[in-house]
């Protein structure tokens, strides 16, 4: 994938690995055998170039992820690629629970208007480790976002 089929707003990807959020292996002490709190990974969390903001919560028996904050940049990218508005998209679906606290789930990338398989890890009350592939676990991409609320 070029720089110029991902735009510059940088929502979720970057060339020339795919990164969907928002995802990877634990560091010490964070792994568990139980299922992870379903709280932690609730709040409003930014990406790493501070032009999207998801606020990820419950949808039913599972976690998603909707759009609540996106800067000009982005929200251009996402109607140039999917032909929709960024506010309010789902980009995170059918996330559930995995094995060491990370979760696993679908993430779309309306600047290529592509979904990609994502998972996430809680890295602390602040911090989350968000990774995104297009073929199993080749061609990743994993970037660290920042809780907002």
């Amino acid at each position: 994938m070029s720089s110029s089929a991902r735009g510059k707003g940088g929502i979720w990807w970057s060339a020339p690995a795919v990164l969907a959020l928002a995802i990877a292996a634990a560091g010490p002490g964070l792994a568990t055998a139980q299922a992870p709190a379903t709280d932690g990974i609730y709040g409003v969390w930014r990406n790493p170039k501070d032009s999207v903001h998801v606020e990820i919560k419950p949808c039913g028996p599972e976690v998603c992820g909707y759009v609540v904050w996106a800067n000009e940049e982005a929200r251009t990218d996402a109607r140039k690629g999917s032909g929709g508005e960024l506010l309010g998209r789902q980009l995170l679906r059918d996330f559930t629970p995995g094995d060491k606290g990370e979760w696993r789930g679908k993430v779309f990338a309306p600047d290529v208007n592509m979904t990609f398989s994502g998972r996430v890890l809680v890295l602390d009350a602040g911090k989350l480790r968000a990774k995104g592939c297009v073929l199993g676990n080749f061609l990743c991409k994993t970037q660290v976002w920042t809780r907002v609320a």
